[in-house]
């Protein structure tokens, strides 16, 4: 048995404010856009970028890989920090000190430079996510929770096609640099929104030392119900990543190499983010746990079509917006039981889980890469499969927290 405890104190929770839904989630998914945007933003200006410090464009997709490690790595530096002095207060640094990172990037005087001020944007950026996620799961009042975090994870997830349409159509006009500006002056205006909707932090007993903080961290991995969570995690964005960087790589004839044609089956996706939170009251009947595990189930017989169908550009398209179907609802309910399982130590918790989310995201390319030499199909079935295994390691995690209770 886990040693954290598995609800706050009732007296702490009775203290706590609810936040006030609608602004709440109008900023936070905002706010999530415009986060997890900075991983995607940057490439459709990598030309750009290359032909103003004259180097090979192949060489700037560092600009890609070390944000994405350095905001994962910031998921696990700041989540306990959360638990430890508060969401609200995390959130009032962190957005100010993404602001002041995005702005030193446009600021770069070179690749190398620019390489090393993203790693250091990635962590920056990386205190909102944790904190926030945790927030709405303490915050929100309990029926309203599943829709609060099914909007903001599909901000998370629309921000992949979002600031890539926004970088294409803007950065002609503003430039590169133009494009890391506006990001720092909404990064500060989203900062002071923050402030604003979220209710001040219940009082929080502070005891031993800065690094007891993270004290949380191995339990929470020791527990085999969670541990089995975080691995079926890695599997949804590695998934997702490597779907449309598969299409870029080696899609379907006439879709491979057209800008118009891949940026229409990224569009595409999007209306199905939209609807998961209309249909969370109606999904949240079903409980989070076997929830999950039947979204990512539809979500790996959807890429499994694919493969067998070899479907023209409208059915593709159709298939592709069950499959983000599947993973944009099946991400949140996961968080949501996650949270559930955590208790007290929810923002490590939390902060574990976008951890393990943004790991399989930076795996998802590499995964593409290996099979899309064997054809499109190929690549469907492997991480159709990827995806079954995803749905066995939470089938395993309930028969476990079944056993454990």
């Amino acid at each position: 048995m886990s040693s954290f405890s598995p609800s706050p104190p009732l007296a702490t929770a009775r203290s706590q404010r609810l936040a006030p839904l609608g602004s709440t989630l109008a900023v936070f998914t905002l706010t999530a856009v415009l986060s997890s945007g900075q991983l995607y933003m940057v490439i459709p200006l990598l030309h750009d970028m290359a032909a103003g410090w004259e180097t090979p464009q192949g060489g700037l997709t560092w600009l890609v890989t070390v944000f994405g490690m350095g905001y994962a790595a910031g998921f696990l530096l700041f989540g306990p920090l959360s638990d430890r002095y508060g969401r609200k207060r995390l959130i009032s640094f962190g957005l100010p000190a993404a602001a002041v990172a995005t702005a030193l990037v446009a600021v770069a005087p070179g690749p190398e430079a620019a390489i090393a001020l993203r790693a250091l944007q990635g962590v920056a950026v990386a205190i909102f996510p944790p904190a926030a996620m945790a927030y709405l799961a303490e915050r929100v009042e309990p029926r309203r929770r599943a829709v609060a975090l099914a909007t903001v994870t599909s901000g998370f997830l629309a921000a992949a096609v979002l600031l890539q349409v926004a970088a294409q159509a803007l950065g002609p006009i503003v430039g590169w640099r133009g494009m890391f500006l506006v990001s720092a002056a909404a990064f500060a205006a989203v900062a002071l929104a923050a402030r604003s909707v979220m209710p001040a932090d219940p009082p929080r007993e502070i005891s031993g030392s800065f690094l007891s903080a993270y004290r949380a961290m191995p339990t929470l991995l020791a527990t085999p119900a969670l541990l089995l969570r975080y691995v079926a995690t890695v599997t949804i964005l590695a998934t997702f990543v490597a779907v449309y960087t598969g299409l870029q790589l080696g899609g379907p004839a006439g879709i491979a190499g057209s800008p118009d044609a891949l940026m229409a089956l990224r569009i595409s996706g999007l209306p199905s983010m939209v609807v998961v939170p209309l249909l969370t009251p109606l999904l949240g009947r079903v409980p989070a746990p076997r929830r999950a595990a039947y979204l990512l189930a539809v979500a790996a017989l959807a890429l499994a079509a694919v493969a067998v169908t070899g479907p023209g550009a409208l059915w593709l398209a159709v298939l592709l917006a069950v499959y983000v179907l599947g993973v944009a609802a099946g991400a949140p309910a996961l968080n949501e039981n996650i949270g559930m399982i955590a208790g007290q130590a929810r923002g490590t918790a939390l902060a574990l889980f976008t951890f393990s989310l943004f790991l399989g995201g930076s795996l998802g390319p590499q995964l593409a890469t290996a099979f899309v030499a064997g054809g499109f199909g190929l690549l469907m079935y492997g991480l159709a499969g990827l995806l079954l295994l995803g749905v066995l390691a939470l089938l395993v995690a309930a028969r476990v927290g079944r056993q454990a209770g």
